[in-house]
């Protein structure tokens, strides 16, 4: 109902209150005016419910509406008075009790900034975040939102991330560190070299994130449908039983005026919004209602392993040339060819190579083949660098992490990596198990030793290794339990994630096509928060059926009392109002579980 409409109505509504009140035997004028009222609202309503059976959903509407006309039919105006009168106060009830349930996410939106203050020569120019380039200086002032990520050119500063990673202690930093867009200044002004683009930012691509998840409200009210249609038919029965007994139709409002569908409809959307909500402050963003009913009731769960179940943070081992190369030159053609790469392996080559001073070869091409490698052309010479199968390395070679070079079909070397377990992984594999997943797996592209030496330091019993990125979706098709976890982070889990039920990106800020394609996005790099995820959706589906049962329960009971007339239908409407405010408030538990 538009709020022009809230306004006639309640003004109507006080006027036929004041009539009657001060009488001057008015009291016809204040039946006609209740009357028009209620007309109208129930016709409003009808049209509403009318577009909601198109759209395919089920709602209970009709026992507003009934409950309306069959007071207005029996001369109940005092009784239909109030229940126009909350019908339009309960839309205002539910808008503060979504708005509080939306707090959280709404506390992001808000901190958004909308300019950042450039550094041009010795002036200052406040500029559109969008019209910023890469490499900018920028001054944050005490208490400002850093708006992009970038690198701490100051001496020194002290960061509140708490919105972003969801972590409370402040963060301090030095010269050369990583700032993330979103966290907070201290009381001192400091300046940041911008490393991205502003729409490529942590913080940014959250508060796109954020608009997603609050435009999809209407996956809410999904689980109040399922028991619309039996609710409704109850109503009825109980009605028409009441009446058949008495004969007196005044039965049928009594008992409709209780049987308010308000717990149904509010109920169950403000216990999702609040487990949203709740998920936002807890430091990870479920992006629909829908995810949060998959998400508990998940009965396997598939991990990535390098960036997920281990840290990611992936380092040079050490080069091993063939007999025909040196090791300055192999890492030459190495970080050549894997500059440009945004793989997890090449970076590491790159910060390895450029802490070298490794100098840079003349590369004339450059092509990926997924799951496998690149090829690149050096001087006219073709390289290889990748899986041993791609490259033609010879089978004797046993390195847990590596990739290796040819140049035109010979081998050359290979470089080793060294990776370590995330200190939380193996504390995470226990929670999940003892939430009840009965399939716990690991997918992963590695070799089967390196992948077996981690899934036993973790505690995973099923392991499957040297994966094509498609091999990964055929392990998850092929999942004999539902729903399914899928959790990742690079670009190469994106269609993963994006076939399983439910996809969990880890640390967001690492790949934008990740998060993208995952349903749940942890804000803050920490493996602790997947099994936090799915406690808080199981307690967000509790408190939900509670809610809604809870208040169909009241309603049945009021219903059956209201038949006996026993309950005035004045007193009913009365009654069912306070039925509504218990279901709101215990589904706004969900806030806190």
């Amino acid at each position: 109902m538009k709020n022009w409409q809230k306004l006639v109505l309640v003004f109507l509504i006080a006027a036929a209150a004041l009539i009657a009140y001060f009488g001057f035997g008015q009291q016809l004028i204040a039946q006609w005016i209740v009357t028009i009222v209620g007309g109208f609202l129930a016709l409003t309503m009808f049209i509403e419910m009318i577009k909601t059976l198109r759209s395919g959903s089920y709602g209970v509407d009709l026992l507003a509406i009934t409950a309306i006309i069959a007071t207005l039919l029996v001369g109940e105006y005092w009784a239909s008075l109030i229940i126009v009168l909350m019908l339009v106060g309960g839309e205002t009830l539910e808008d503060y009790a979504a708005g509080r349930a939306h707090r959280e996410l709404s506390a992001l939106l808000k901190k958004s900034p909308e300019v950042a203050h450039v550094k041009m020569g010795d002036k200052l120019v406040d500029m559109a975040l969008d019209d910023v380039e890469i490499g900018s200086v920028l001054l944050i002032k005490p208490m400002e939102v850093v708006p992009i990520d970038g690198e701490l050119c100051s001496e020194a500063a002290i960061l509140d991330e708490s919105s972003v990673t969801g972590e409370t202690k402040p963060n301090e930093l030095v010269a050369g560190d990583e700032v993330m867009s979103g966290a907070i200044n201290g009381s001192s002004s400091i300046e940041i070299r911008t490393t991205v683009a502003a729409s490529d930012s942590q913080f940014q691509k959250i508060i796109n994130l954020v608009r997603e998840a609050e435009n999809t409200p209407a996956n809410f009210v999904r689980l109040a449908d399922r028991y619309a249609i039996p609710f409704t038919i109850a109503a009825y029965i109980i009605a028409g039983i009441a009446y058949f007994i008495s004969g007196n139709p005044v039965r049928i409002a009594e008992v409709l005026v209780v049987a308010s569908p308000c717990p149904l409809i509010l109920a169950a959307p403000i216990a999702f919004v609040s487990g949203m909500s709740r998920s936002s402050k807890n430091g990870f963003l479920i992006k629909n209602g829908t995810i949060i009913e998959k998400l508990a009731t998940a009965k396997a769960i598939f991990f990535d392993k390098t960036g997920t179940i281990t840290d990611g943070k992936i380092t040079v081992e050490g080069l091993v040339p063939a007999e025909n190369i040196s090791k300055e030159e192999l890492l030459e053609i190495v970080y050549t060819v894997e500059k440009s790469s945004g793989h997890v392996l090449a970076k590491a080559v790159t910060a390895y190579a450029e802490a070298h001073q490794t100098p840079i070869l003349n590369l004339t091409s450059l092509s990926e083949v997924a799951g496998m490698g690149v090829t690149g052309k050096i001087n006219g010479q073709e390289i290889k660098i990748g899986r041993s199968a791609f490259v033609g390395a010879p089978d004797d070679l046993n390195f847990e992490t590596a990739f290796y070079v040819s140049r035109e079909g010979i081998y050359l070397g290979a470089v080793t990596f060294s990776d370590s377990v995330r200190p939380e992984a193996k504390q995470v594999m226990t929670d999940l198990s003892n939430l009840g997943l009965q399939q716990i797996t690991m997918l992963t592209g590695d070799n089967g030793r390196v992948a077996n030496k981690i899934a036993s330091e973790v505690n995973i019993s099923n392991v499957y290794a040297s994966l094509l990125p498609g091999e990964k979706l055929e392990h998850i098709k092929a999942s004999t339990v539902h729903p399914v976890i899928m959790v990742g982070d690079g670009v190469n889990d994106a269609p993963a994630l994006t076939l399983a039920d439910v996809g969990i990106s880890v640390g967001s800020g690492n790949s934008t096509v990740a998060s993208e394609a995952a349903d749940i996005v942890l804000l803050k790099n920490d493996l602790n928060n997947v099994p936090k995820s799915i406690q808080i959706s199981r307690d967000t589906m509790k408190i939900a059926r509670q809610s809604v049962m809870i208040g169909i329960l009241i309603c049945v009971v009021l219903m059956v009392i209201a038949a006996t007339g026993i309950i005035p239908a004045v007193i009913g409407a009365l009654f069912q109002e306070v039925v509504d405010v218990v279901s709101i408030l215990y589904a706004l538990r969900a806030l806190r579980g």
